[in-house]
């Protein structure tokens, strides 16, 4: 039924544009099939949203995730969707050191979900997560790897402790900065 719909309303839309009859039309570049050429299409601001994939959307969704450091301090940021925890905790100064860079191959962006509820709405952790779980520090019943962990709105208000010392910071306190 949608297809059918958008098909008649573009249908409709080329043809008021080959006779001319629309007024304020906005320019969009696309890509001409069989030329392989980037060519104009011109298209009134109601239509633009329909025929251009790329337009940006008004606002990128975010999700809020609290961060809660080793000495209780909490950290309040917004994280776009489909973004890692660890990421996001890199991006924003969070120290989750991440010494595989989000492979999934060692356990240094372990962290404690602090909501049961929202634990239980992640999906279940890989085998290959369990596998690095096992070797993380202060592992709990809600512990997973920051890097499995993505952004997603029905994990909107999650808070994350950090544990308060890594495999990796454990043995001599030095904490890298973040790649």
């Amino acid at each position: 039924m949608w297809v059918s719909r958008i098909s008649s309303f573009g249908a409709q839309a080329i043809k008021k544009l080959t006779q001319g009859q629309l007024a304020h039309v906005q320019r969009t570049p696309y890509l001409h099939a069989s030329s392989g050429r980037i060519q104009t299409l011109q298209l009134p601001p109601q239509m633009h949203r329909f025929f251009c994939t790329t337009a940006a959307t008004e606002e990128e969704q975010t999700i809020n995730v609290t961060f809660v450091e080793t000495d209780g301090t909490e950290k309040h940021i917004k994280v776009p969707v489909g973004t890692s925890m660890l990421e996001a905790a890199h991006s924003n100064d969070i120290e989750l050191e991440g010494a595989c860079e989000g492979s999934c191959a060692c356990s240094t962006c372990h962290v404690i979900v602090m909501d049961v509820d929202h634990y239980n709405r992640l999906p279940d952790p890989s085998d290959e997560e369990n596998d690095m779980l096992d070797l993380a520090f202060g592992l709990t019943e809600t512990s997973r790897l920051g890097c499995q962990i993505e952004a997603k709105p029905e994990l909107d208000g999650i808070r994350l402790a950090l544990p308060v010392a890594t495999r990796n910071f454990a043995v001599d306190g030095y904490k890298p900065k973040p790649h």
